[in-house]
């Protein structure tokens, strides 16, 4: 079946430790269509420039308290876009962890951000817990201490089942033998 491409969506995030122990995160979103586009109000966009060219960089610490937030927008559909970018500041002082998404999404809410850029937020979350999680694991000197209440990640994904292989080796403490299902005429 023949098939025309006609958007590619981009989405990039690198994770830093900077010299001051604080680590910092870089994320950017790119959507470019294949053929020309409108720009708004009259502005023709050629085949392959970008329709939205954003990014945003994150500052925090190994606390996954975020020190100070920052959005920038290279390219968007309609120049009013532009005026949200400084409202992602006020992510600063925010900790990622249970409720952040809500939290963040609720401080730049509607006109005051940017559907593409609250679409990120996800993903950078989720790379600053990489980043900084991924950093304590390969500084540790031996093998994690057998952790004292039970790990947040259980159960948060098939990866992680409480029933599952991986944390029967990871966390066997914490290992649930899999219920199997009753059988027929039990």
């Amino acid at each position: 079946m023949a098939r025309e491409r006609l958007h590619t969506r981009s989405i990039t995030l690198h994770g830093f430790l900077r010299d001051d122990g604080l680590y910092e995160l870089e994320a950017s979103l790119e959507d470019v269509k294949s053929y020309d586009s409108k720009r708004f109000p009259a502005e023709i966009l050629p085949a392959g420039q970008p329709l939205h060219g954003m990014g945003v960089r994150m500052v925090f610490d190994a606390g996954m308290r975020i020190h100070a937030f920052s959005a920038t927008m290279t390219a968007t559909p309609y120049d009013g876009c532009r005026d949200a970018a400084p409202n992602f500041e006020r992510l600063a002082g925010l900790t990622i962890q249970p409720g952040f998404l809500r939290e963040a999404t609720r401080r730049v809410a509607g006109v005051d951000g940017c559907t593409h850029l609250r679409e990120l937020l996800q993903q950078v979350a989720t790379a600053a817990y990489q980043t900084a999680v991924g950093d304590r694991l390969r500084k540790a000197d031996g093998p994690e201490d057998p952790p004292q209440t039970r790990p947040k990640q259980i159960d948060s994904c098939t990866g992680y089942r409480a029933d599952g292989e991986w944390v029967g080796i990871r966390w066997p403490a914490f290992h649930r033998p899999r219920s199997t299902p009753p059988q027929a005429g039990e």
